[in-house]
């Protein structure tokens, strides 16, 4: 662990809409996939902590779900855990999407912002897909409505301006003790990654079909006798009886094809071979159903 005088720390807390990029930026900070990357809003539903570890600092980041009005009680969870998150760390980013009008999603983070003394950077993504000249409007814009602290245009997905960024973090941080080991990238089980893996395969699969009524329990995890194989044995929790038949497809298709995509990106994870086996259950509105929100890992006293 490293103590050494001048070594920085602290925690940043990543938030911003639905679909702009959080989940991409961590992935690329941290330089390997912990949070799970979707076009559709919503999927992050944990605060996913990444550490990021260099000679100077280690800054811990927590990505949190997207802020919008909840419509459900698995959504009221999800408002709860970003807001909470805002008073536990040392610096907000505030992740807005360049390409995206200022509207009224924007207004309800904003105003919730206000109500906290953390320092905020806003921090504008996807630059790549502006003109520099319309980048000046969209910070004008921004500035109008919150004394952000700095103001960092970046392209997360081609790492554009990322490192500037990491840079202006540092300077912002106090010097603090080393709270992960340096290898260390999140301080979540294996198994809870392991379970976003397959849920965002079958989010990238599905497409439309299944929004977000989908969960992912990962039921064994375990190394085979004599062998380097881990055994994992998982279950894909749906709302309805046609999503199930969709996850399945015709004759399993779709559902061998959710395991040999994730099992590639688990198998990199964990660093060995995996015997992925899956299975598709019907629990009915689980969403709105505290006891199941708490089976699968929605615990709102950890928050």
């Amino acid at each position: 662990m490293n103590n050494e005088k001048g070594f920085k720390s602290g925690f940043v807390s990543i938030i911003g809409r639905p679909n702009v990029g959080k989940s991409t930026l961590l992935n690329h900070v941290i330089g390997q996939k912990i949070a799970i990357m979707s076009d559709k809003p919503q999927t992050t539903r944990n605060k996913i902590q990444g550490v990021y570890t260099s000679n100077e600092s280690q800054i811990v980041f927590i990505d949190t779900p997207g802020i919008h009005k909840p419509k459900h009680k698995l959504g009221d969870f999800m408002m709860k855990v970003a807001q909470n998150t805002l008073r536990e760390v040392d610096l907000v980013l505030y992740v807005v999407d360049a390409t995206e009008a200022f509207g009224s999603g924007e207004e309800f983070i904003i105003e919730r912002l206000k109500d906290t003394t953390t320092p905020v950077f806003l921090v504008i993504n996807k630059i790549d897909k502006i003109a520099p000249d319309d980048l000046l409007g969209v910070i004008e814009t921004y500035r109008t409505k919150y004394d952000f602290k700095e103001v960092i245009p970046i392209s997360a997905l081609q790492g554009n301006n990322v490192p500037t960024l990491m840079e202006q973090i540092t300077e912002y941080l106090e010097e603090g003790p080393q709270y992960y080991p340096s290898d260390q990238v999140t301080d979540h089980p294996e198994r809870f990654v392991v379970g976003e893996l397959i849920r965002e395969k079958v989010l990238h699969l599905t497409r439309e079909e299944i929004p977000h009524s989908v969960a992912v329990n990962i039921e064994q995890m375990k190394k085979r006798d004599n062998s380097d194989t881990v055994y994992i044995g998982a279950t894909i929790i749906v709302e309805r009886s046609s999503q199930k038949g969709i996850i399945i497809g015709k004759q399993g298709s779709m559902l061998k094809e959710v395991g040999k995509r994730a099992r590639g990106d688990i198998e990199a994870l964990l660093g060995s071979k995996v015997f992925l086996e899956i299975w598709v259950k019907v629990q009915k509105d689980w969403r709105n159903k505290p006891a199941h929100l708490r089976d699968f890992g929605f615990r709102e006293d950890e928050y």
